[in-house]
């Protein structure tokens, strides 16, 4: 991890697990300013993102795509400055010699709630779509967010995450799943 204004090559930054060996996400980033990449288990780049607050944006990516961050690199800035983040982000982007996946075809599922529509199964699909009112609807997608909440967890409890997740619940009604 670096702390500075000046772009680090990314190649000059060590990897750090994202999730450390109590389960936790690494507690000096909270509150902190900065640029991060996300590696999958074979270190292979998936995401690149800046954040005013980077524990609570990995946070995020772990419930969104928990099959994908097991490794980090990150640089840390003094003042918030969304210049000088974007110019890191896509200094790294240049240096890794192509957009990673997180950054371009998946960059929804990175950055955005999880959309329960598009997780649902065919029997729910069915009884959403044969609601005889809105409210039914709702109950459906609250359903379904559940199932797949529980399965999050489940993940990232056979990963050893003792991070407390919660998500919030007014957005299971609408279909979406983020955390509070």
């Amino acid at each position: 991890m670096s702390s500075q204004s000046d772009p680090s090559a990314l190649s000059s930054l060590e990897f750090f697990p994202y999730i450390d060996d109590r389960g936790q996400l690494p507690d000096q980033l909270q509150g902190t300013v900065g640029v991060y990449a996300i590696f999958d288990q074979d270190k292979a780049l998936q995401y690149i993102g800046y954040s005013r607050d980077v524990y609570l944006s990995l946070k995020q990516h772990l419930v969104r795509q928990p099959e994908k961050c097991y490794w980090l690199k990150v640089q840390t800035i003094d003042r918030p400055s969304r210049s000088v983040l974007e110019d890191i982000r896509a200094a790294w982007i240049t240096e890794n010699g192509s957009v990673p996946p997180g950054n371009s075809t998946e960059e929804k599922q990175w950055s955005q709630a999880i959309d329960v529509k598009t997780q649902m199964t065919t029997d729910e699909h069915d009884s959403y779509a044969s609601s005889i009112d809105e409210m039914a609807q709702v109950k459906i997608l609250k359903q379904a967010a559940r199932r797949i909440e529980a399965d999050i967890l489940n993940i990232l409890k056979a990963r050893g995450v003792q991070v407390e997740i919660r998500f919030n619940p007014k957005l299971k009604e609408i279909g979406s799943l983020d955390l509070k």
